[in-house]
């Protein structure tokens, strides 16, 4: 049992201790395994079969445990170690302490996107991109967005979100007609012009590797993912009464069959239901 805290809050040997331990499983060869693994299971509503990572209700439950499958390697580096997270609705600007040279590194320069600054900057030597959907070797970044440009979701929108008694609906994708807390906070139930979208939004502001399937790419996936995590542990909170949606496989004659996994049936690659990961109190807890 170990705690999760607010990336606000850390010490600077916190944030030292974190980035250490992620350089390391990088050298180690060990890192890419997952920007690969999240590439891999990033299908969308177009696709044939399996939706498990997103744009499913699995959503929540398959990030829990690729973090925690991330989180225990870390700490086999060093066993203090644990995954911060970041509110981007109070730690909202580009010059906040989260971008500091000391932890995750600034903004890509306006040329190329490339990240200057920082321990995962390229021209240190520490952070090659070897898997991804362009051939840059280099972190990119674009905060912002400038030439569209865009904001981090606020607080009432995210409480909003958390008003939602209903954790999904068919047809349990990300039709604007899958109503529910899960697609609302993941971000497909409204276009980018009209605002709303959460958890996609903070991938769009980041920019560069952020965007995609190879998003583990930027360091700052964890911390983001770390924050939707606890978002999720809220709404249970608010809702105690309110289940992960669906709770039993989907008839054989319905169109999703094959396509979305109950709270009962095992999420590929880990072999774990949803059911066994709905408890975080089993594993870790938040500071708040």
């Amino acid at each position: 049992m170990y705690t999760r805290r607010n990336q606000r809050h850390l010490t600077s040997s916190q944030r030292t201790q974190f980035v250490e331990a992620v350089l390391e499983l990088k050298r180690a060869g060990r890192y890419d395994k997952y920007v690969r693994l999240h590439a891999r299971y990033f299908a969308s509503d177009g696709e044939t079969g399996l939706r498990v990572a997103h744009m499913a209700p699995t959503f929540f439950p398959w990030h829990r445990q690729f973090l925690l499958t991330f989180e225990r390697e870390l700490q086999t580096i060093d066993p203090g170690v644990s995954l911060p997270y970041w509110d981007w609705t109070a730690d909202r600007s580009a010059t906040s302490p989260l971008w500091g040279p000391d932890f995750m590194g600034g903004n890509g320069r306006d040329s190329d996107g490339q990240v200057m600054t920082g321990p995962f900057a390229y021209q240190t030597g520490n952070w090659p991109i070897t898997f991804g959907v362009t051939q840059e070797r280099y972190l990119t970044r674009n905060i912002g967005r400038p030439d569209r440009p865009i904001v981090l979701p606020t607080k009432a929108e995210l409480d909003n979100a958390l008003a939602m008694g209903t954790y999904d609906t068919a047809p349990w994708n990300s039709a604007p007609s899958t109503k529910g807390f899960r697609n609302k906070i993941e971000g497909w139930t409204v276009s980018e012009t009209k605002g709303g979208y959460l958890h996609n939004r903070v991938h769009q502001w980041i920019g560069g590797h952020m965007i995609g399937g190879a998003s583990p790419n930027d360091p700052v996936f964890w911390l983001h993912h770390a924050f939707i995590d606890l978002i999720w542990i809220r709404w249970q909170r608010k809702h105690p009464g309110s289940d992960y949606l669906p709770m039993k496989p989907l008839a054989a004659r319905d169109p999703e069959h094959g396509r979305v996994i109950s709270a009962a049936e095992p999420m590929p690659p880990f072999g774990v239901k949803p059911s066994a990961v709905f408890d975080h109190r089993r594993f870790y807890s938040y500071e708040e």
